[in-house]
Parts: structure tokens; sequence; C-alpha cells
């Protein structure tokens, strides 16, 4: 079915409500505004990656995997889109002694605003029997997150974009529902869809190494306008033939695969202090797989410890100081018994 691209052009221009004293600038960009410019490549090359796309309920509704194969290029291009084209999304060789395979490499230097404004899959959607985890810049437009105020943030737009990690397509309720909370019309919201178990979902999860380092230090009341620029790698594993054991993997590849390097700004002694504290091994969690820690919790996120969602390894580069710090191990040993190699 034919899509008018037309209807990802916003008429208006988006409106920033920025109040964030500590950083000045730091949220100039227009979230919403360039990921939907960066979601054209997937609307344009649909056949070619294997995507497909929908109109339901007026909403531009892309289907990256859940009635369609999907690709690999598309769950590239929807980590960037997740990132609001703040971010370089790559697929790299790694150390093959951490993992075989290629890896997913990330690297940012608007890390708050691409990362914990937009990426972050903080929304959980739940409207009757549906459920997702959204994540994109519609986050931002919506403002139902208390990480908004507290990264002092905030966007009104008259365009919505943003990430649906489900094996269902939404109807026209939960459009109509989400374009509510995100204060546009219908007409004006871009969902893209897709389930952890296939090419694109498992790229998009993995590409995450870098806001889970973010996300933990927000975590550990961490000044997160220190951090200036991010960079990640993580493997990617197998696509899984369901989606719990994919959520198995995905997740295994950041807490045991994953490597993050931020670069901070101040003292060293806080860097020192709270290194420790980022990497997924001070978790008393750490050690297994994570489907068989996520059984354990019956399959209940909010109830496994928070502190075990980060990467492995974890360096900290201090710009005023010179120095920089290590953190944290890979332990391929538990990927290989995820991925099944």
């Amino acid at each position: 079915m034919a899509i008018a691209l037309g209807v990802l052009a916003c008429e208006n221009e988006t409106r920033l409500l920025v109040d964030n004293p500590l950083a000045p600038g730091i949220f100039t960009v227009q979230l919403n505004r360039r990921a939907l410019q960066a979601s054209r490549s997937l609307f344009d090359s649909a056949d070619l990656l294997r995507v497909k796309r929908h109109r339901i309920g007026g909403a531009c509704v892309l289907d990256c995997g859940i009635e369609v194969p999907g690709s690999v290029e598309a769950g590239r291009l929807l980590s960037v889109v997740a990132l609001a084209d703040l971010g370089r999304v790559e697929l790299v060789p790694g150390p093959a002694h951490v993992a075989s395979g290629p890896f997913v490499q990330v690297a940012t230097d608007q890390p708050v605003a691409g990362c914990m404004a937009s990426q972050y899959a903080g929304w959980e959607i739940r409207e009757g029997d549906f459920f997702a985890m959204g994540s994109g810049p519609m986050r931002a437009a919506a403002n139902r997150e208390k990480i908004f105020e507290d990264i002092g943030y905030a966007e009104k737009s008259d365009c919505a974009i943003g990430l649906l990690e489900t094996r269902t397509m939404p109807s026209v309720h939960v459009v109509n529902s989400l374009a509510a909370a995100c204060k546009v019309k219908a007409a004006d919201l871009v969902l893209l869809v897709a389930p952890t178990a296939s090419q694109a979902g498992t790229f998009q999860v993995v590409a995450r190494s870098v806001e889970t380092a973010l996300h933990k230090l927000y975590e550990l009341g961490f000044d997160l306008d220190r951090i200036e620029s991010g960079w990640g790698l993580a493997p990617l594993p197998p696509v899984a033939a369901d989606d719990l054991t994919a959520i198995g993997r995905t997740n295994d590849a950041i807490l045991y695969g994953g490597q993050v390097t931020l670069w901070i700004r101040g003292d060293d002694a806080s860097l020192e202090a709270i290194g420790p504290q980022i990497p997924s091994r001070s978790s008393e969690d750490h050690g297994q797989p994570f489907a068989k820690i996520f059984a354990r919790y019956d399959h209940n996120f909010y109830k496994i410890d928070r502190h075990l969602f980060s990467p492995a390894l974890i360096r900290l580069v201090n710009l005023d100081s010179g120095k920089s710090f290590s953190f944290g191990e890979c332990l391929p040993e538990v990927l290989q018994s995820s991925f099944g190699d």
C-alpha cells in the first residue's frame, strides 16, 4: 500500500521548551523533526529493506518485522531514528575473543539528548491487550516520564515519531491514544514497529549500549550534563526463534559483551568513586544468562535489580584532567551459552 510521504512533513516549525540552566543550549535540536527526516530512508526503500508501509487511523505505521522479514539495514536505520539522528550506528567487526560475528557500534556527541531524551525505551505502552515498549523522540513530545523533568527538557512538536518493540501491530485505538499523548494529530504520527525476534528488532536493541550506560549513571544520581560524548560496541546475536529468547540474547549482548567509553568533564575523584557501580557486574544478578534471570523473576523486568542493566565494560575519559578509568569485564562464556555458539 503506497503512502504519500507528504505526511512526513510537518506544516509548522517545531517549538522546543528548554529549561536547563546547567547546560544552556544542550537541547537546541528538534528531536522529532530530525527523526522524521531520518525515517525517510526506511519509507523510500521499503521494498528493498523488506519492510511494509501501513496507514492506521491516519498514522504512518511501518512494519519492520511482524508480517514481513525486515532486514539488518532496517535495524540500523531504526537505531538512527531512535537516536533522533544524533549519532552514527554501524555494523563492524568486533573482538573475536568476546563473541564471533559482527558487532553494533554507536557513537554520539549528543548523548543526553540522543540517548536519554529519545532512544531510551522508557514508555511502557498498555492499551487493553496491546503492549509495547516505546522509544524515540515521541517520548519527548509526550513528556510523561520523570526523566524529562530531571534533565530539564520537554518538546512541543506538530509531529511525533517513535519505535514500538512489540509483536502486534497497533490498532486505531492505540494510534489515537499515542497521538493524543504526544499532542499531535494522528496524521502527524509515525510509528516504526518491530518485535525483538527479528533482524531489525534485535539490531535496534543491541544499539543501546551507550544509552544503558547513561541510564545507569542517571539511576546512580550522576550529573549527566558532565557527559560530552559516548561510544559503544556490543555483539549482534543470532536472531532468536521467539521473542522471549530474543530478549535474553539482546540483553546478554550488552550485559556481558557491551563496551562503552564516555568522555566526561569534572574531577577525577567522582569518576573513581562511581566507576565500579556502573558495569553490570555491580549487580548481584550478574553472571547468568539473562533468560535464566528473567525466568527467576517471573518475566517481570521491574523485579530485577536495576543495577544489572548496564554494559559489561565502562571506560571514563576525563577531558579536563586527561586521565581515564576502566571498570568491569566481558564474559564470553555467558555469551556463548546465550547465543548458542
